[in-house]
């Protein structure tokens, strides 16, 4: 897998969701925070969001944005408009419960948007997703990311027509979808002159090819000059374009996503330490549970107990 669709993988849980809403003024509604990440896309009219930290910000037709971290924002057709708190948590939302109130008329509506949300797991982000600023904005332009467009138009046609068969799994896949290209969107946009960060490494030949390396075989037993070949790049030139960029040495970043995909393991499947430790690039039990508790301060088979009790806890 490449190195965004694992950023995104990792942090996943549960089931998007997402709904078509047509308001007219006066209106102002506020989220509170959450576990997960929000979209809004402007499909008519125009709104501003009013986030957290920060001025508010104008939406006009087309306008998308994203927010990674959902640290509560407001909605409103106008900055100073008085906002009125939306009481729904994410399971009501995903539920099917409309984020805001619809106007059914549908002739009167100032404004429609898509919003939708998102539930990650922010204990073991992805630095890929970390660095994203609180509002990625990504404005309407003639021409720019047809593919961002594209699954916008499929979702807003899937939410606007009444229940089909199949369309459960195809609203889960556009949703999907819409974030990693809203992702890509984001990156793609980033100035070119600009050396550091997730963005320059994804577009560094070398960088982005030792990524792919050690994600698409993280139990390899890489080293730096095995890493450094990858891109075609000196040992010492390696390592220091990757480290500038990755914000990690190479070696550095192979143990902590071995060890992500170690606790996801853990917590999501029956198979016995072994298993996993020859998974993640470990010879034996004991060095990969060193490895571990040196990471999260707890045994394997501790964190894995402790995970489950957690999940019961949840359904229970």
């Amino acid at each position: 897998m490449d190195v965004l669709s694992d950023a995104v993988a990792v942090m996943r849980t549960g089931r998007p969701h997402s709904s078509r809403t047509r308001l007219r003024p006066p209106w102002g509604v506020r989220f509170r925070p959450q576990e997960g990440a929000g979209f809004h896309v402007i499909l008519q009219g125009s709104c501003w969001l009013i986030p957290a930290r920060g001025e508010p910000l104008a939406l006009g037709i087309g306008d998308v944005v994203f927010l990674p971290r959902e640290l509560g924002h407001g909605l409103a057709d106008s900055p100073s408009r008085p906002l009125t708190d939306v009481r729904l948590t994410y399971d009501d939302l995903a539920r099917g419960r409309a984020a805001l109130p619809v106007d059914a008329d549908a002739a009167n509506a100032r404004t429609e948007m898509l919003c939708g949300a998102y539930r990650l797991d922010h204990s073991r982000a992805h630095p890929l997703l970390t660095e994203l600023p609180d509002v990625v904005h990504l404005p309407a332009r003639v021409g720019r990311h047809p593919a961002l467009r594209g699954a916008i138009e499929l979702l807003g046609h899937e939410l606007s027509t009444r229940p089909r068969p199949g369309g459960d799994a195809a609203l889960a896949g556009l949703l999907d979808l819409l974030l990693l290209y809203m992702l890509r969107a984001f990156y793609e946009d980033r100035p070119d002159h600009v050396t550091t960060g997730w963005g320059a490494a994804l577009r560094d030949p070398a960088v982005a090819a030792a990524l792919r390396a050690v994600h698409d075989d993280p139990a390899r037993p890489w080293t730096v000059e095995s890493l450094a070949a990858q891109g075609g790049l000196s040992r010492a030139a390696f390592a220091r374009r990757f480290t500038s960029m990755v914000g990690a040495p190479p070696l550095g970043y192979l143990t902590w996503w071995r060890m992500t995909i170690a606790a996801r393991l853990l917590r999501e499947t029956d198979l016995p330490l072994r298993a996993v430790a020859e998974r993640t690039g470990y010879t034996s039990e004991f060095a990969f549970a060193r490895a571990f508790k040196r990471e999260f301060a707890t045994a394997p088979g501790r964190y894995r107990a402790d995970a489950s009790s957690a999940r019961a806890a949840l359904t229970g």
